[in-house]
């Protein structure tokens, strides 16, 4: 289950999102936001979607590992969706329902690729 990552895309709430992102920082996965920055920054009532890109491994932790390191499109309060990076358990990605037509899928991938990262956001912001 955990050699390859799925070629699909997971929504979540943003209760869910902060409840992976705080997972994400009690096991110090490197990529992820902040959990209070999320709390702050997304939308409460938005959708956000995860994307598994590959599996990230720790030798050095294998309690931890491996890890699926997904993108993240999130929206934010302002509506805008940006888009960051976020280390998912296996487990925990796989608890996540599975939601969205091939079709949604394919468009919420090519949002991906369009938005801005969440560090050109703060940036933006500041």
């Amino acid at each position: 289950m955990t050699d390859t990552v799925p070629r699909t895309i997971r929504a979540v709430s943003t209760e869910r999102l902060l409840l992976l992102e705080q997972e994400a920082a009690t096991l110090d996965f490197s990529q992820r936001l902040p959990v209070e920055w999320v709390r702050e920054h997304a939308a409460p009532a938005a959708t956000h979607y995860l994307f598994p890109l590959f599996v990230h491994e720790l030798r050095h932790r294998p309690e931890v590992s491996p890890q699926w390191r997904c993108e993240l499109l999130l929206t934010v309060v302002t509506g805008e969706e940006i888009r960051s990076m976020l280390d998912v358990r296996p487990d925990s990605f796989q608890a996540l329902p599975e939601s969205l037509t091939p079709a949604a899928k394919r468009d919420i991938a090519r949002r991906i690729e369009r938005t801005r990262t969440q560090r050109e956001y703060c940036e933006g912001t500041e």
